[in-house]
């Protein structure tokens, strides 16, 4: 299963709690700081975080619970800073099962040096005042982020730059029917929800009788919640 949702100006990722069995998440071109959530995602072998706001090496200790990551986006966060080997050897010394980092393929004598060079993450990182830090990624991203972009070629950027390194590796490309894009344009309603749709209708397939039940039960709440609202508002 694949979940792009990139250049969505997300900072919440918390659905991933519920995806416990998704293998490819694109997150490019977000928002986000924090990859807790992604450490719930065990079947995980594909994840894309290009330009976000990453900001400390230490989120990789929620990486290190994945077994079967293989690919990993991270450049252009803060997290990389200006010493670009140091970054990536602690990278890999905490992430050794890695065949590309970056767009770039790992090599022995890479994992060799990483265990000499590279930090070794061995604790989450301390909470920030996210209220403070939100701001100033905002007014950051208002200047740094490109407005040229149209959702299409959002959509093809993504889906171009996953099955780019898939076809380096050996993999087959993802179709494009089964590929969705988030994009934070999309300013019609009926779009977003079409999006948002198209989004649950994927999550469906792959949850198991237990979750499919959990989604029952809270889409007949919403719905009864909508119901009274809308008898209310005749009223």
């Amino acid at each position: 299963m694949k979940e792009p949702y990139r250049g969505s100006r997300l900072t919440d990722i918390s659905i991933c709690h519920e995806l416990p069995n998704v293998e490819v998440i694109t997150f490019s071109v977000n928002n986000i700081s924090d990859l807790e959530p992604v450490s719930q995602c065990q079947h995980l072998t594909e994840l894309y975080l290009r330009k976000n706001r990453i900001a400390s090496l230490a989120e990789l200790f929620h990486l290190k619970k994945l077994p079967h990551l293989r690919i990993l986006w991270l450049s252009e966060n803060p997290c990389c800073g200006p010493d670009l080997h140091r970054y990536r050897m602690t990278v890999l010394r905490n992430l050794p099962n890695l065949q590309k980092l970056d767009n770039q393929l790992v090599t022995e004598e890479e994992l060799s040096h990483a265990l000499l060079e590279g930090e070794e993450i061995t604790a989450p990182p301390a909470k920030l005042d996210l209220d403070n830090c939100c701001q100033n990624t905002t007014m950051e991203s208002s200047v740094t982020d490109s407005t040229a972009e149209s959702e299409n070629d959002l959509m093809n950027f993504s889906l171009e730059e996953t099955n780019k390194i898939r076809q380096q590796l050996g993999m087959k490309p993802v179709p494009r029917d089964k590929f969705s894009s988030f994009s934070p344009r999309e300013v019609d309603g009926n779009r977003k929800n079409r999006n948002i749709l198209n989004a649950i209708l994927l999550l469906l397939e792959e949850l198991d009788l237990e979750g499919l039940e959990v989604v029952y039960q809270t889409s007949g709440n919403k719905l009864q919640a909508l119901q009274k609202k809308e008898l209310h508002e005749e009223r």
